[in-house]
């Protein structure tokens, strides 16, 4: 398949010349039968390109209107899904990409057909991105492929990394994954001096280049680094944490709950214990309301008082 399509882009190429190529002379080019050519031209045509022949000892194939036009070979999927996605990279957090998708977002509706043309612009006109209220903090895209790069190649990075604070440390890491969560850009690696996995926010992290040496890849830190990422993400944005009893199998918890609302531990066939937080106690005990099944709770103080004032609230608003 890989073959067919840079063989037909390689087609399109040659008939965008001013001129009439002959199948003998196509297929020459292409190193293929003039039989596959004229396989290749029906394939271009299905796809909405005026490929027009002519027959006779001067005659031959030649690009209609759009001549011109770069090679693109998209089905209406596919041009679908690639306007959705330079639609999201648009409104996203990497600087300076904003301008090169909304430019690459014009280029595409010059250079599809006019059948898929309709399509996008019907999405670019009616889908209206919601903006967040606070602005995400923007990533440099050098430093994205420069991390990137280092966890294919297994290359130590050195670089400065400021904390919430402000404060900012020396940091020599092993980089392993790459996660975009929410509107930020996070990377898990090993801290080689802490021994431990850490996970670095990129907008606060700043590489110094050349990296290396290379690292022997360790044993992540989780199967599913997403979900080892938005717990640990959510974690440490919590303001209260609780460990929580539930009265039911660990099973029947997970489907309840994301990873960034806790960990399940389990207990016995029917318990399982939850840790869990909030940066508030109302609403970590929404969280826990959410289960839809019985738990105890011994711990922090002010959810135990909080959830018995709940239920005295309750009660009170069911009394006939």
């Amino acid at each position: 398949m890989l073959e067919t399509s840079a063989r037909l882009l390689q087609l399109l190429s040659l008939l965008q010349s001013p001129r009439d190529w002959t199948g003998s002379e196509l297929a020459e080019r292409l190193e293929v039968s003039t039989r596959t050519v004229r396989n290749d031209v029906e394939r271009l045509r299905a796809l909405g390109y005026p490929v027009h022949a002519t027959r006779g000892a001067v005659g031959g194939y030649r690009l209609g209107s759009g001549a011109n036009l770069p090679p693109l070979l998209l089905d209406d999927d596919e041009a679908v899904a690639v306007t959705v996605g330079l639609r999201t990279a648009a409104a996203g957090t990497v600087s300076g990409v904003e301008d090169i998708s909304l430019r690459a977002l014009a280029k595409l509706e010059r250079v599809l057909p006019t059948r898929l043309r309709r399509r996008v612009n019907a999405l670019q006109t009616y889908a209206v991105p919601v903006r967040p209220d606070q602005p995400a903090p923007a990533v440099d895209p050098n430093t994205l492929i420069l991390l990137a790069q280092a966890c294919r190649d297994h290359d130590r990075v050195r670089c400065d990394y400021r904390s919430h604070g402000g404060t900012v440390t020396a940091r020599t890491v092993e980089p392993h994954r790459l996660v975009n969560w929410g509107r930020r850009w996070y990377l898990v690696a090993y801290d080689t001096e802490r021994h431990d996995w850490r996970t670095f926010r990129v907008d606060r992290l700043d590489p110094h280049p050349p990296v290396g040496p290379r690292f022997a890849p360790r044993q992540p830190p989780a199967d599913d680094i997403a979900a080892y990422v938005s717990q640990r993400v959510s974690a440490a944005a919590w303001r209260y944490r609780a460990r929580v009893t539930v009265h039911a199998p660990a099973e029947q918890v997970l489907d309840r709950i994301n990873p960034a609302v806790g960990v399940v531990e389990t207990v016995d066939e029917r318990t399982c214990v939850l840790d869990t937080g909030a940066d508030s106690i109302e609403t970590l005990a929404v969280h826990l309301s959410l289960l839809g099944v019985d738990f105890t709770v011994t711990e922090p103080p002010e959810l135990v008082a909080h959830l018995r004032l709940l239920a005295t609230r309750y009660a009170g608003a069911t009394t006939s």
